[in-house]
């Protein structure tokens, strides 16, 4: 799997571009989201907190940079119509898509197979890989009006090798791993759209404290730490890169 931790990007390498990221509000996202805008992408922040969602729209604000988009929506809930009502008001106001970040996801528990419970196990499903599908269905002639538009996964070392106890995440991790590799075969010969995965590895966060109660968070490293990797994918350095796993 191929590395891009060390990528440098140029200060203007997303100028123009219209992103729209999930679980915007949350570490990965956020940082993500302010990165991607002080590099001139207009961003549009997807996720199901609203004051999570301001906190990041008043920074990217204040920084000056290009004003981002706030789009509430709870992926557990989330309805065909939601996402086209979503789709059709980017349409109406930007005419494309030009980046889709993945990156909401719900951990669930950490249990045994046997154990697993069945109401929870629908929730992850619905949250890490059935909202993938549908959001990616909705963006689809949006992003195919991109001159280079971009599809991300964020995925997961549980995602490629599965570990015990990591039941629901892991196998729907497994499924977004799966899932880019087919979109990115059906896209490649006829649109200008490429579709990678990331696993961004260990990141200083709330889901990464429940996943590890026990461990020191000061020794991991930060969700800023990550975002070049992400960068390089959003942007034109990328063009022509499709169908990879990228570890950070």
């Amino acid at each position: 799997m191929t590395q891009i931790a060390d990528y440098q990007p140029a200060a203007n390498c997303l100028a123009d571009r219209i992103i729209l990221i999930t679980g915007a509000g949350g570490n990965i996202g956020s940082a993500v989201a302010k990165a991607a805008a002080q590099h001139g992408a207009t961003v549009i922040l997807l996720g199901k907190t609203l004051s999570k969602l301001e906190k990041v729209y008043d920074d990217i604000k204040q920084a000056g940079h290009p004003e981002a988009i706030i789009m509430p929506m709870d992926l557990l809930g989330a309805t065909a119509d939601d996402y086209q009502t979503m789709a059709e008001a980017i349409e109406k106001e930007f005419g494309k898509l030009d980046g889709l970040l993945h990156n909401a996801a719900m951990l669930g528990s950490r249990m045994t197979f046997e154990q697993y419970d069945l109401e929870l196990w629908h929730k992850v499903i619905q949250v890490n890989l059935t909202a993938p599908l549908m959001l990616t269905q909705s963006c689809l002639p949006l992003l195919k009006k991109s001159d280079d538009a971009s599809i991300i996964f964020t995925s997961s070392l549980v995602g490629r090798k599965g570990l015990a106890y990591w039941g629901g995440y892991a196998i729907t991790k497994a499924g977004n791993e799966n899932m880019m590799q087919i979109l990115a075969d059906e896209l490649e010969d006829n649109t200008s759209i490429r579709v990678n995965s990331i696993d961004p590895g260990p990141v200083r966060s709330p889901m990464r404290l429940a996943a590890f109660p026990g461990e020191d968070q000061s020794t991991v490293p930060r969700a800023e730490d990550k975002v070049n990797g992400y960068l390089y994918l959003l942007g034109g350095d990328s063009t022509g890169v499709t169908g990879e796993q990228f570890t950070l």
